[in-house]
């Protein structure tokens, strides 16, 4: 894209550092409103004594939110302007993180979490969509593993926060819509950079998700494992013997190697000729570790080295997925098939308890393992059946 707006430099190689840092600094903070509120609000609900049950069904409207917002996100920015549309979401998210404190019907909180997390879905779609037009195509595996580790850091501050803040009156909630706002604030310095969507993306939403199904397939499963694994690896992890204690640990690990592999894994794409390989590689690290994990149960330290690795694979197939639909598209089929990859996240995200969930009641405590190789396996049969019949072109 060579319009200044869209936010590209005059040379190829260079990183137009102004609009990038807009947009990830606008998705930082979201970022850490997420982190502070997905705690926040399950501890209110247990004081107030709703079951669990109904706790996980009203967690469960974030991933809702995003399938229905995501196929409307690019339109809207085509008819109002990226910037536009980004700043009305921060504001619409900010409110409704008010509306939390302020409406004590709990029933109301359902259509309230789609409001907010359907507001803050439009805002990542566009950060990335933002974040993959500005980035050099010779470095945009570097750029965007700045941004998932800055998005890594984001959502990890959430929690720190709410350590600090508790769940008592309307403070965390007044500081959570404080830090969304804050997110505008870049955004509007930079708007005239914010890349614009000058006509409507040419194909129906749902074929976007086929047109590079190498990167849709790969946050699918990144959704299904992270959130899956995430939700139910303290359960196995107990089972196994291990104490909660050591649980936690374990997935403190695994965050580590999330955050420390970002970077390079986003320079290690840059220098391939083909991204697919090292998804490939990273589909088959995650799959080969996750059923090593039934025979390291009995040696914690062990464990927590291969959690290391296997938590930077898992995460790099968001980042190395998302740099290969930047490297596709450009213009308004990017800003359609950034909400895609976001709509098959969601998708994973509901599906991946589910699955690993009834493989446990089915399997046993094993069926953890088996259930995340599987999803893994499924995207190796898929990345390299795609290299064999749809070979990169120059």
């Amino acid at each position: 894209m060579s319009d200044p707006k869209s936010g590209s430099s005059s040379t190829p190689d260079s990183i137009h550092w102004r609009s990038l840092i807009a947009a990830m600094a606008a998705i930082a903070a979201v970022g850490i409103a997420i982190g502070l509120g997905l705690p926040l609000l399950s501890i209110i609900m247990e004081k107030r004594g709703i079951p669990p049950t109904l706790i996980g069904l009203n967690s469960a409207m974030a991933g809702v939110a995003s399938m229905l917002c995501a196929p409307f996100t690019a339109r809207l920015a085509h008819r109002y302007s990226t910037s536009s549309v980004m700043v009305a979401a921060i504001v619409l998210s900010a409110a409704s993180s008010l509306g939390f404190y302020y409406i004590q019907n709990f029933w109301l909180w359902f259509p309230l979490r789609i409001v907010f997390h359907g507001a803050t879905t439009m805002v990542f779609i566009l950060s990335e969509f933002w974040i993959n037009a500005a980035a050099p195509p010779r470095r945009r595996g570097l750029v965007l593993g700045i941004y998932a580790t800055v998005l890594a850091l984001g959502f990890a501050n959430g929690p720190l926060l709410f350590s600090l803040l508790g769940s008592d009156g309307p403070l965390p909630f007044a500081v959570g819509a404080f830090v969304i706002l804050l997110a505008a604030v870049p955004i509007l310095i930079a708007r005239k950079e914010s890349p614009d969507i000058d006509e409507k993306p040419e194909m129906h939403f749902m074929r976007y998700i086929l047109l590079v199904p190498t990167a849709t397939a790969a946050v699918f499963v990144f959704g299904a494992v992270q959130v899956g694994g995430l939700s139910l690896f303290p359960v196995y992890a107990t089972r196994a013997g291990f104490t909660e204690s050591q649980a936690a640990l374990l997935l403190t690990v695994m965050g580590v190697g999330n955050f420390l592999f970002q970077i390079p894994l986003g320079l290690l794409s840059d220098h391939m000729k083909d991204r697919r390989k090292l998804l490939s590689i990273m589909a088959l690290v995650g799959m080969v570790g996750a059923a090593s994990l039934p025979l390291l149960s009995q040696n914690w330290l062990l464990m927590a080295v291969v959690l290391l690795f296997w938590g930077g694979c898992v995460s790099g197939l968001y980042t190395v997925g998302l740099s290969h639909l930047g490297s596709r598209l450009t213009g308004a089929d990017l800003a359609a098939a950034n909400a895609a990859f976001i709509f098959c996240y969601a998708v994973g995200t509901v599906a991946g308890p589910q699955v690993v969930g009834v493989a446990i009641d089915v399997a046993g405590d094993d069926g953890f393992a088996w259930s995340i190789a599987f999803f893994f396996g499924l995207y190796v049969a898929l990345s390299l059946a795609r290299m064999v019949f749809r070979p990169k072109r120059a």
